[in-house]
């Protein structure tokens, strides 16, 4: 098959994200979601438990930390005072033991946290890898129809930004969660136990925290989703561009896509930067409001030491504990912000895996191949009764029938619009009928397997479709398993091979990304011996030689002449001049038949072909 490389795509549809969702819109469903996103990890829920088991580990040792510190400052204290009353001295030698039991809990904490961060963003790249396998073969298995309403560009973002957002936000926030909730129950519990009085005094602005963040939380989540939706129309718009930006300089465009990039951007903008203006804006003010109860606590302290007698060490842990007891509750609130840009990237990314994908193969296909693995059919083709819209309300082709005899050339004319190459694509089942049937051998193309069905097909259309890569390797793509003779052998029969041994690297030179280092013309005899490499019983040929020199058409003329003998042909005539020796030609017209027979027999027939050839000619020579 061939097609264009970097075609132009439709130029509306850009101001909304997928299935419409306008820019603003919240998630359509976030606990859905998040719940989906869950069991998407179950293959690693083993691994999530140790690594919330480390997590929890580092945190309680790193909890119990600044007790055990404020141990040995009480024991300095008290050291300090006996020896300026001469009651005794400082007993160093409980201190270093002190000092080494929370040398080794510190280290133990680091080592569960560095495992459990190894461990973590395995995971995450695992996911990650998982979900672009699943969206490459998704996009395999999705009809063309999807990729008639979505831009490229809209595609590549479920697969890079979406996809990205997802793997960063889980490497994360997943650990953050139970970590920042043990720290905080955990350093209650520490807190508690140094005193109920300090303890009160801290909580007091938790909940102005709490209201703080849920505010913030509440208003950040339409700006994530927009962000995410925004950044996949700027990222359609430059693949448009780009691919179009001949076209686009044809028609002096630049100020056009200056403009309408200007407009996207700055939607991207102001979306982006609310949402990074909200998310960062939590932790100032859950700072201000942790200070004034941290000030409060410094105060009561300080009060309680002297008319209650409450250790200095045990002052100075709880002081240590009221900073960090701040720390996790702001990670709390920025897990809660991150959680809505993850919300919105895989919402996006299960809607993708969700899209109804083309129809099942049959259960029990028929087989067309012997017991080598090559194609037995012979190329007879027969449409029956065929109806197509590629909307329900909107049928282009009604009642098509035709019978076309194995070996022959078939000719398909008409206007623009009449259906030429629908009728094509409905051959290769890229899109099922409303209604009919189409045989191969008499035998229903829908109890055939798609692959079978396409390998019985070889296509040379007029916007020739190249890979980057070598010629060698453009020609092969027809026959991967192909040995380089059979390549030359396929070349000369295009009549290429003689223009490819003029190259400075031969079969070795690289097509660039646009295909711009060789001609149209070049690249369509390319084409061509790709269609002869993977010997096709039927062929499909869109006429291709508009847009070349004479020299190079009849190159292209002689190419496809020889590529159609002894097979079924099935060609789209633009000239109709150059299909006077086909076998059948099919005159349709707003997807019906409406004449069928050779070229002489039309011509006496006088009716609707007659007149489109005759236009045809009159112009050739006006």
């Amino acid at each position: 098959m061939t097609q264009r490389k970097n075609s132009p795509q439709k130029m509306g549809g850009f101001g909304r994200g997928p299935h419409g969702m306008a820019a603003g819109e919240k998630a359509k469903d976030f606990k859905g979601t998040i719940g989906k996103l869950i069991r998407y990890m179950k293959p690693y829920y083993i691994s999530l438990i140790f690594i919330i088991i480390f997590a929890v580990a580092s945190t309680i040792f790193n909890i119990v930390g600044p007790k055990i510190l404020g141990t040995a400052t009480t024991k300095l204290a008290e050291g300090l005072v006996a020896k300026y009353s001469n009651t005794g001295g400082i007993d160093f030698d409980s201190i270093l033991a002190i000092l080494v039991k929370l040398g080794t809990i510190y280290v133990l904490a680091m080592l569960f946290n560095y495992f459990q961060g190894w461990m973590m963003a395995g995971i995450t790249q695992k996911i990650t890898y998982r979900l672009r396998k699943e969206i490459a073969e998704k996009i395999n298995r999705l009809p063309l129809s999807y990729f008639d309403r979505q831009t490229h560009g809209e595609v590549l973002s479920r697969v890079t930004n979406d996809v990205d957002t997802v793997s960063q936000s889980l490497n994360q926030s997943v650990q953050q969660v139970f970590t920042s909730v043990v720290t905080i129950f955990g350093i209650l519990i520490m807190m508690l136990s140094i005193s109920w009085q300090l303890t009160l005094m801290a909580l007091i602005v938790v909940p102005l925290s709490g209201l703080a963040a849920a505010a913030v939380v509440k208003n950040s989540q339409k700006y994530f989703t927009a962000q995410q939706t925004t950044l996949g129309n700027v990222n359609g718009h430059i693949e448009e561009m780009y691919g179009g930006h001949i076209v686009m300089k044809a028609f002096n465009g630049e100020e056009k896509s200056i403009a309408r990039f200007s407009e996207l951007n700055d939607s991207l903008y102001s979306s982006a930067w609310k949402a990074q203006f909200m998310s960062g804006i939590m932790q100032p003010i859950t700072s201000l409001l942790g200070n004034v109860g941290y000030v409060g606590c410094c105060v009561l302290g300080g009060y309680l030491a002297l008319h209650d007698g409450l250790p200095i060490g045990d002052i100075q842990a709880f002081i240590q504990y009221v900073r960090n007891f701040n720390q996790p509750i702001t990670q709390t609130a920025q897990i809660m912000n991150v959680l809505q840009s993850t919300a919105a990237s895989a919402e996006r990314v299960f809607e993708f895996l969700d899209e109804p994908e083309e129809s099942s193969d049959s259960v029990n296909p028929i087989s067309i191949r012997d017991e080598q693995g090559n194609l037995t059919i012979r190329g007879d083709v027969a449409f029956e009764n065929v109806h197509f819209g590629y909307s329900p309300d909107k049928i282009i082709i009604s009642d098509f029938s035709a019978i076309v005899k194995a070996g022959q050339q078939v000719a398909i004319v008409g206007p623009t619009g009449a259906g030429k190459t629908t009728i094509v694509k409905l051959l290769m089942r890229f899109y099922e009928l409303n209604s009919g049937t189409i045989y191969i051998d008499g035998i229903d193309t829908a109890q055939l397997t798609r692959d079978d069905l396409r390998d019985c097909f070889g296509m040379v259309l007029q916007d020739a479709w190249l890979l980057t890569g070598t010629i060698m390797d453009n020609i092969r793509y027809g026959r991967t398993d192909a040995t380089d003779e059979e390549v030359m052998k396929a070349a000369d029969q295009a009549y290429v091979d003689h223009f490819i041994r003029t190259l400075e690297n031969g079969y070795q030179t690289e097509i660039n990304e646009e295909s711009t280092n060789i001609s149209q013309g070049q690249k369509q005899l390319l084409t061509i011996a790709r269609a002869f490499l993977s010997d096709p019983k039927i062929l499909i040929l869109d006429e291709a030689t508009s847009s070349v020199d004479t020299r190079t058409e009849i190159l292209i003329q002689k190419g496809m002449e020889n590529l159609m003998k002894g097979r079924t042909s099935f060609v789209i005539a633009h000239r109709l001049s150059t299909i006077k020796n086909a076998d059948l030609i099919l005159v349709m017209d707003h997807g019906d038949i409406v004449e069928v027979g050779s070229h002489e027999q039309l011509l006496v027939k006088n009716g609707f072909y007659a007149k489109l050839y005759n236009s045809q000619f009159e112009e050739a020579e006006s």
